[in-house]
């Protein structure tokens, strides 16, 4: 089955046109969709980038882009080496939301939202990025792994979120929960977003 979408010609292009929504910081929380992008908002784009950043990194070179879905999810990632088609479901744990539960809990309840949210047939197939755009304490990628659902249905589940800002350059975290390893990753984009380096930290 073939599908038809926009695509970022390439990750540094993406990067430049995020570079307004990071800076803000506010759009990633609250802002509206772009239609002009099959919908997707500036904090799935990025997730979206983040991951094709560390992926790139242990690839390499750079196969990895980031494109609308067709379907009316969250974007897709297209491995253009291998002709693959990954596609992506997000969740964002809100700074905005008032709780006293602690980072581990709140990723663990996200990942239960969006997997209950229509079962299997909605969640096969597909990956599920938690953009974790609140502060709150240390959490730990082993714990928060082994208390995941063993039937996940998704094909994967990764955490990202801004680790801090240094010297105008944004760090960000990247972590993969998986039972078998938990790799975590630290990509570092440059304070005139131009570049970016990724060190894989775990």
């Amino acid at each position: 089955m073939r599908y038809s979408g926009k695509t970022f010609k390439s990750m540094k292009i993406c990067l430049k046109e995020l570079e307004k929504f990071i800076r803000d910081g506010k759009h990633l929380e609250i802002g509206k969709p772009f239609e002009r992008f099959g919908g997707l908002r500036s904090r799935e784009i990025l997730g979206n980038w983040l991951l094709c950043a560390v992926l790139n990194f242990e690839q390499q070179p750079e196969r990895l882009r980031i494109c609308t879905d067709p379907q009316n999810g969250d974007g897709v990632i297209y491995d253009s080496k291998q002709k693959i088609l990954e596609f992506m479901e997000h969740i964002l744990v809100s700074q905005n939301r008032k709780t006293d539960k602690n980072i581990e809990t709140l990723i663990l309840e996200h990942i239960d939202k969006k997997r209950n949210n229509g079962g299997k047939a909605y969640a096969s197939g597909k990956s599920l990025v938690v953009f974790l755009n609140r502060k709150g304490g240390n959490w730990t990628p082993n714990k928060i792994a082994k208390k995941m659902p063993i039937d996940l249905y998704f094909n994967g589940v990764w955490v990202v979120g801004l680790h801090g800002v240094v010297n105008e350059e944004y760090i960000y975290n990247v972590t993969k929960l998986d039972v078998s390893g938990r790799p975590v990753w630290q990509v570092h984009i440059r304070k005139y977003f131009n570049e970016w380096i990724v060190n894989r930290i775990q």
